[in-house]
């Protein structure tokens, strides 16, 4: 029995097969992860509307029951997201973006928050509408709040001590535990790395999914750059392994002297 399905997607992840076919992989509103073969995708400009890029976002036509991989009829382009192509640190950016989202999603298993959260983000990194870094965040900290690992940045995960009765101006964190560790835990518990009260309370709000606040909130370059080290440490840890575009944008950084 085959079955025709149509579904707004973003690519994430493309692969020669054969002479002129792609294996691709998105990330649909209504199914999920999900990989398609594009027949003769290398060769016709007419099916794909052209190329088909990463990041872009879609609309799809699929069929199913063909084979082992449903078939990608027609793809009509929604939204190129073009700046981001144009320039490299929003590319290794969106790389590190879909490269967490094609390791942590199930395969057909519709996350219709997660693909908003994607899709929002994607789209302001490319019109610049928030500073890339701070996207970043914004993005780790809302994935995790979704899945359900959001870091519990309230009490102790050990005695249960909450945070503003804690002792000194920074408190450890311990992966494994999920959230933090006070001073009087940590000899049984150690602490993986250490952040200021200011970012964490910034980290704790950062997932609210409401932008404009986001946007007139003010964020110390210290901030900014702890919770980018938090988060790159703590999102691998959960995914369980370190996504190859962290450490194109980690030598990025390092060259443009931004820590």
């Amino acid at each position: 029995m085959t079955i025709c399905f149509t579904t707004p997607a973003i690519l994430l992840r493309r692969v020669d097969f054969g002479d002129n076919d792609l294996i691709l992989t998105f990330f649909s509103l209504t199914r999920g992860k999900i990989s398609l073969i594009a027949k003769s995708a290398r060769k016709s400009r007419k099916r794909f509307c052209g190329a088909l890029d990463l990041f872009s976002a879609y609309e799809l036509v699929c069929l199913t029951g063909q084979g082992r991989l449903p078939v990608l009829l027609e793809s009509t382009i929604q939204h190129p997201f073009c700046q981001i192509r144009s320039d490299f640190k929003k590319t290794a950016y969106a790389s590190y973006f879909v490269e967490i989202i094609n390791n942590w999603m199930e395969q057909d298993v519709a996350q219709p928050r997660t693909f908003d959260l994607l899709y929002q983000v994607l789209d302001r990194l490319d019109r610049n509408d928030l500073p890339d870094d701070l996207l970043s965040i914004v993005f780790q900290m809302t994935l995790m709040i979704i899945s359900g690992f959001s870091p519990n940045f309230s009490t102790c995960c050990q005695c249960h001590t909450e945070m503003d009765c804690l002792n000194g101006c920074r408190i450890g964190i311990n992966f494994a535990k999920g959230g933090l560790i006070c001073s009087s835990c940590s000899s049984a518990v150690s602490p993986m790395v250490y952040l200021s009260r200011g970012t964490i309370k910034q980290l704790q709000w950062m997932g609210c999914g409401n932008w404009n606040k986001i946007a007139r909130a003010r964020f110390s370059a210290q901030s900014i750059q702890e919770s980018l080290g938090f988060l790159e440490a703590f999102v691998p840890y959960h995914l369980g392994k370190e996504p190859k575009s962290l450490s194109v944008l980690r030598q990025f950084r390092a060259e443009q002297g931004m820590g």
